[in-house]
């Protein structure tokens, strides 16, 4: 039987267009320095206000990727 191991981590992006563009962002950013991501959960979304007015778009998720050399 194959056990596997991951690490779940927090991460928090921003878009001027949508939360959806947000939590890609955060992925996108992840990946650059993260190795075999496997899920992403999409924890809290809220806006950046800055004179009455959404200026941003943020979220945060939970990544989780699988330990190497770990089986």
């Amino acid at each position: 039987m194959t056990v596997s191991t991951y690490k779940i981590i927090e991460v928090v992006a921003s878009s001027e267009i949508s939360w959806e563009d947000a939590a890609k962002n955060a992925v996108a950013a992840a990946s650059k320095s993260l190795r075999d991501l496997r899920v992403a959960e999409v924890k809290q979304l809220d806006m950046k206000i800055e004179n009455g007015k959404v200026a941003a778009y943020r979220a945060r998720l939970n990544l989780s990727f699988r330990y190497e050399g770990v089986d």
